[in-house]
């Protein structure tokens, strides 16, 4: 599967007491390639786990590779903060929107289906999503 981890991913792996951390155990098994995100994703998930030092372990166990260089993009990330100002995006979904725009043929894991549901890339496509509801195992 190739992937683009969101926040609450990454959140729900390294919080056993969350309610999609069993979603996230089998995301993780069943990945042959590290996940692609970006800083912005591993700075909320620091932040919501508490630990760097979990979300460092991530990176350097190979379940997650940053693959985003938010300098080059900051022109297209700034179209879409514009485009969906009435939703408030942060930073770290504008990043992924912009993501699944460079990597079309990776899913968007998150378990932020209202938001991800109103983006669209490349101005109308459908993200393509693999989210708690619709992973079978």
């Amino acid at each position: 599967m190739k992937g683009i981890a969101d926040t609450g991913l990454l959140v729900a792996f390294g919080n056993r007491n969350d309610q999609h951390h069993a979603w996230a155990v089998e995301i993780a098994r069943s990945i042959s390639e590290p996940l692609l995100t970006c800083e912005a994703v591993l700075a909320e998930a620091a932040f919501h786990l508490n630990s760097s030092a979990f979300v460092f372990s991530l990176v350097q166990e190979g379940m997650v590779r940053v693959a985003f260089d938010l300098e080059r993009h900051v022109d297209q990330l700034q179209a879409l903060a514009r485009k969906y100002v009435d939703r408030k995006p942060d930073l770290a979904d504008l990043c992924l929107v912009r993501m699944s725009e460079v990597f079309p043929r990776h899913f968007v894991v998150t378990v932020d289906e209202a938001d991800f549901r109103v983006y669209r890339r490349n101005g109308r496509h459908v993200i393509p999503l693999l989210t708690p509801s619709s992973f079978s195992r």
